[in-house]
């Protein structure tokens, strides 16, 4: 089914960016988010408060989307939504516009996951971006997620090594937390990282069998680390941060980058994409592009405003499911645990 003027509206609202675009086959014409500022004060995402305010941004950040796009509703193709995974609350906010604006214009529903749609962010049309083609291996991170996937064609991919406890995100944000930095941390740790020597503080790397990851105990060490430090010293962190986010950091891409050598060495494949909040870490980016001389791997990194939670990238999922038919009824549901 191919339109050379196929207009997709896409929505995400799984977490706690409310965010609404429109793409014309696979370029962007539009791509709004907006954040919620009040979760910063309560050191995390709080769900309830989450989908009050997705309540109150969602029309109005359509309407940016659309206007932004120089469309009107009426030329919509059809409409793409996070169907999941995500907090219920927020999910339900999207999905329900969806259906509703779906239904009166009289336009096909496209139901999206939301970790299909960082992976397929590679495939949106922009300058300067190289797509990768089929098969690749794709790293998703993020604060919610870690997992490596091969990606066989658009809808055939196979998780092939995850996380058994904590996503990478979580230990980034709580490493930060337990250095006293403001929520979110991520960002943080890996702006201070920049400035310090990543091999100032040794942390042991969990031994985990397989392509599978661990987190949980590489936090728990960080944590009695600090503790440690600060009996001795009760300034140790003000005057060490540097080195110890930048010995943090070099720990987790390590394991991240232990598995992926795993993987390529398994499966045979060259070609690594990655996705997810996590990628716009600077220190994960560099050791990636790093790889293409020292291991003759091909890399693709996203374009910086589709690694966080946004829209467009729901919409290049719509785009392909448009063209494949792959419709949905206002029967649909959303799905905060949803089937990979």
């Amino acid at each position: 089914m191919q339109n050379s003027q196929v207009f997709i509206l896409a929505i995400e609202s799984s977490c706690d960016d409310t965010a609404a675009a429109v793409l014309n086959n696979d370029k962007v014409l539009s791509n709004v988010v907006a954040n919620q500022l009040i979760h910063t004060q309560y050191g995390g995402v709080v769900p309830e408060l989450a989908s009050r305010a997705h309540q109150q941004n969602i029309v109005p950040v359509i309407d940016a989307a659309l206007q932004k796009a120089n469309i009107t509703k009426d030329q919509l193709s059809a409409i793409a939504f996070t169907q999941g995974p995500g907090l219920m609350g927020s999910l339900l906010v999207g999905s329900s516009l969806a259906k509703s604006m779906a239904l009166a214009l009289q336009i096909p529903l496209i139901a999206v996951n939301h970790m299909h749609a960082h992976i397929l962010a590679h495939f949106i049309d922009e300058e300067n971006f190289d797509k990768p083609s089929f098969p690749f291996l794709a790293l998703t991170i993020s604060g919610g997620h870690t997992q490596i996937v091969k990606v066989n064609d658009f809808f055939d991919m196979q998780i092939i090594g995850e996380t058994t406890d904590d996503a990478v995100g979580e230990a980034f944000d709580k490493s930060a937390k337990i250095l006293g930095l403001p929520y979110p941390g991520g960002p943080l740790v890996d702006k201070y990282a920049q400035l310090g020597n990543p091999k100032a503080f040794p942390f042991t790397k969990p031994k985990v069998p397989g392509l599978d990851f661990s987190f949980s105990g590489l936090k728990t060490a960080i944590l009695y680390f600090i503790q440690k430090k600060k009996l001795e010293n009760p300034d140790f962190i003000t005057e060490n941060l540097n080195d110890i986010c930048a010995s943090i950091q070099h720990t987790i891409i390590e394991i991240l980058m232990d598995k992926l050598k795993l993987a390529v060495k398994e499966t045979g494949i060259k070609q690594i994409a990655i996705g997810g909040g996590v990628s716009a870490n600077s220190g994960i980016r560099k050791t990636l592009k790093e790889t293409e001389q020292k291991y003759g791997w091909k890399t693709f990194i996203p374009k910086f405003e589709y690694t966080t939670d946004n829209a467009a990238m729901i919409g290049i999922v719509g785009y392909q499911k448009f063209l494949s038919q792959k419709f949905e009824t206002s029967s649909v549901v959303s799905k905060a645990r949803i089937q990979f």
